[in-house]
């Protein structure tokens, strides 16, 4: 059969590199894809040019599409390649939308007794800085569309807050739009992946991402930093009970709802001295965290996606072994950073996916904020971290820069 992946990072890397190792699969096609990507044929179609996508789809006889991208998602992709009979992995608009508005899903969490923090929800900037200074912080602020994994920000004071509702009411940083202010939490975060399909949720090894730029959870949030799976910091017991009390309550809510959800689900959550409650919803794969769980996955993900697509029952077979992802990054970001750095010795470094890069006169060069991720396995996350650092010791660049401390916080426990 024919797959097509949708999307031009890192996630879409792994999911690709995944896919060619199907049996299933005669040839998997990207679109746009990025030039790191060789376990795919990148064909330069941009991931919300609807229309071409579904045009690509018909003319190649594709037989399953997988939706990386949250954009191309709530841009009603899914609902296209429906419409002409095309077989895709992904939610509809009507369902994306859990992750295109937070104040959807906080509305939806509150109404269906799903754990989150506490929120109100503003358009009006002087209203939210009145309501800020009501309730003080720590505080945490949230851009209510998508943002590309920057429109959170975790405020320690009421100064930081008010910044950053100017930032997102005022100087429309990210488009208009409201901003949800919601209760601070606090306790070790983990992510939740699972394969749903209405009322079936099938879910995958937990990951932990790290979102800020910096060494010991410093400087600004990013659409992540690095990641690991397995998190023994986090028992069976508790993810079982967030299985039950998150996922499936929430795909049982978006039945009732008439927003039936067929894709990935994707649980941000965090261990409360109260019990683990939502920070988000995501709609799609998570990006670092797909590119530490999927090494660890032993079954066929193709036969896996075809399962829950067809309503059969399946089940994910796991590696016992721990994987450690770190992110190269262009220094500045997640502010502005330059393209076109060189980069090389990345034949030598082992297991890495391609987040954004672009071949220049034959070399590889930097062509984006988030450029690499290296990829370590090992018996435990101590392993894992020490192949991943060693393979992230082989690439060279002048403007790469990456956490030295990916994993750390389970090691020091």
């Amino acid at each position: 059969m024919n797959v097509l992946v949708i999307g031009r990072g890192g996630r879409e890397h792994a999911v690709c590199w995944k896919a060619a190792q199907s049996k299933l699969v005669d040839k998997v096609f990207v679109c746009p894809g990025n030039d790191g990507i060789s376990e795919a044929e990148c064909v330069p179609i941009d991931e919300l040019d609807v229309d071409g996508l579904v045009n690509f789809a018909v003319k190649n006889m594709i037989d399953l599409t997988i939706v990386g991208p949250e954009s191309a998602l709530t841009a009603g992709v899914v609902d296209a390649f429906e419409v002409q009979g095309l077989t895709v992995f992904g939610p509809r608009k009507n369902a994306a939308i859990i992750e295109g508005s937070k104040e959807f899903a906080k509305d939806l969490m509150k109404k269906y007794d799903i754990p989150t923090a506490e929120y109100a929800v503003f358009s009006n900037y002087d209203k939210a800085v009145a309501y800020l200074e009501k309730v003080g912080a720590p505080i945490v602020i949230k851009y209510d569309g998508l943002a590309a994994g920057k429109g959170v920000v975790v405020a320690m004071s009421e100064k930081e807050a008010k910044e950053a509702i100017c930032e997102m009411l005022r100087e429309k940083k990210f488009g208009d739009g409201k901003v949800v202010i919601e209760e601070f939490l606090d306790g070790p975060e983990f992510s939740l992946l699972a394969l749903v399909n209405g009322d079936k949720v099938y879910p995958m090894d937990i990951a932990q991402d790290h979102k800020r730029a910096y060494d010991n959870d410093m400087g600004p949030n990013t659409g992540g930093m690095g990641a690991y799976s397995s998190v023994p910091i986090v028992s069976d017991v508790v993810v079982k009970k967030a299985i039950d009390n998150v996922m499936i309550k929430t795909a049982k809510a978006m039945v009732s709802e008439g927003r039936d959800f067929l894709g990935v689900l994707y649980g941000g959550l965090i261990l409360t001295d109260k019990g683990v409650k939502v920070i988000e919803f995501n709609a799609r794969f998570g990006d670092p965290e797909i590119e530490v769980i999927l090494p660890r996955l032993k079954s066929d993900l193709i036969k896996v996606i075809l399962d829950v697509l067809h309503g059969n029952e399946t089940q994910m077979v796991w590696s016992k072994k721990d994987a450690v992802g770190v992110v190269l990054a262009s220094i500045g970001y997640p502010g502005k950073y330059t393209k076109g750095a060189q980069i090389e010795g990345i034949e030598n470094a082992g297991l890495v996916f391609h987040m954004g890069t672009k071949m220049v006169d034959g070399k590889l060069t930097s062509h984006g904020g988030r450029v690499l991720i290296a990829v370590g396995m090992g018996d435990d996350i101590k392993l894992a971290q020490l192949n991943a650092y060693r393979n992230v010791a082989k690439i060279k660049s002048d403007n790469l820069f990456c956490r030295s401390d990916i994993g750390n916080n389970v090691l020091l426990k």
